[in-house]
């Protein structure tokens, strides 16, 4: 699913009076909030849906693939979201699609 797939589906849910442009505001509102809330170290809880969180993510040592040598990789911050209760449930009783 796309940006543009999302804004047509919240434009459907919305109704005849609210058009897509308006729509689309209001999606890349809600992710800027997003993206403003863990830039600041923020979590973000949406009931129903899930919990976007920012984990740091401590040194380690890896290999360079070329040469095999040891690299320090340093410690970072990294988004990540962890989904409710409901939503596991929910896509849990998703079928597969054929060919998976």
């Amino acid at each position: 699913m796309t940006k543009a797939d999302l804004v047509e589906q919240v434009a459907e849910a919305i109704g005849p009076g609210v058009t897509k442009k308006d729509c689309s505001m209001v999606v890349d509102g809600f992710l800027n909030a997003v993206k403003l809330a863990l830039a600041s170290g923020e979590n973000i809880e949406i009931r129903g849906f899930g919990t976007f969180k920012v984990r740091r993510r401590r040194t380690r040592m890896a290999r360079n693939p070329r040469t095999g040598d040891p690299v320090e990789v340093p410690s970072r911050a990294v988004p990540v979201f962890k989904p409710s209760k409901h939503l596991r449930n929910k896509v849990a009783r998703v079928e597969p699609s054929p060919g998976e």
